[in-house]
């Protein structure tokens, strides 16, 4: 097979398949002195963007729960998690080989309680606080700058998250 008729091949497969589906976390905080919200922001691993942790389904775990964990996996921080999606965006994932696939990502407000010391990727990503203007301006994905900023209105609106569990874990 030629590298051209292999190319070819590979993107007509990434037309023909539906995006795969990952869930995320974003992560927020009140502080006591401002009003305004801020969001936590971490780098990937592989390219150093800034992004919101996000992961694969897991099997025996809800949607909103995957989201949960991968923001402790991922950043180190525990919350209340939303039971409902707030949005979603897509993206490509570059694999292994060059190859990217499609993902659509639904997006779970976590409302953080807790930083941990410990948590499994820690020293592998580098986290920030920052506003959600300031998310929107350093995410690449076009569908992610529109949520925090949609996030950023719901706050300033005084709109409700119901969280899943009720409780911090």
């Amino acid at each position: 097979m030629t590298i051209v008729s292999r190319i070819a091949s590979e993107v007509h497969l990434m037309l023909r398949r539906p995006p795969r589906q990952q869930y995320a976390a974003l992560c927020y905080r009140q502080r006591k002195k401002q009003e305004q919200v801020e969001v936590l922001l971490i780098t990937s691993r592989d390219t150093g963007r800034w992004v919101i942790p996000k992961g694969w389904p897991m099997e025996g775990k809800k949607s909103h729960a995957v989201a949960e964990r991968e923001a402790f996996e991922e950043a180190g921080v525990k919350g209340k998690v939303a039971r409902d999606p707030i949005g979603h965006y897509s993206y490509a994932k570059g694999m292994e080989g060059g190859l990217k696939i499609s993902c659509k990502v639904q997006v779970y407000p976590l409302e953080v309680k807790d930083m941990l010391k410990d948590f499994p990727e820690k020293g592998t990503r580098r986290a920030e606080w920052v506003s959600c203007e300031e998310a929107a301006a350093r995410v690449q994905e076009p569908e992610l700058k529109v949520l925090f900023h949609r996030f950023s209105q719901m706050m300033i609106n005084g709109g409700a998250i119901t969280p899943a569990s009720g409780e911090a874990r």
